[in-house]
């Protein structure tokens, strides 16, 4: 399976993120967000594993009150129901991957 960019469903969050579903099949989903400066994910957590990778910008993570800076280049974890959030210290693209994948991402993808 593939998907070229121009497939890929975005979804307007508010607040400065969007996000773009790029592919998801077996047990997996590769998420994209974007960011502008300033944007929040509130805390949260859900039954999902996710690794993400910051792909451009700086972001401050709060994961199970812990807070620290992350830029360009990092990477982290989030174990299932584990608190994080994050907000956008400049403009930021995080690469995302769950597993398994987020039933409700796909259907907010479906009303697009």
């Amino acid at each position: 399976m593939h998907r070229t960019k121009d497939q890929a469903v975005v979804t307007d969050l508010g607040n400065g993120v969007t996000r773009k579903l790029l592919i998801h099949g077996g047990k997996l989903m590769a998420v994209k967000a974007h960011f502008v400066k300033g944007a929040c994910v509130a805390l949260h957590s859900h039954p999902h594993e996710q690794v993400g990778v910051i792909l451009q910008g700086r972001f401050e993570m709060t994961f199970e009150g812990q807070t620290w800076i992350a830029e360009a280049g990092d990477s982290f974890y989030a174990a299932p129901h584990q608190s994080h959030g994050a907000r956008a210290l400049e403009d930021g693209i995080v690469l995302d991957v769950f597993t398994p994948v987020r039933d409700d991402f796909l259907e907010c993808a479906d009303r697009e």
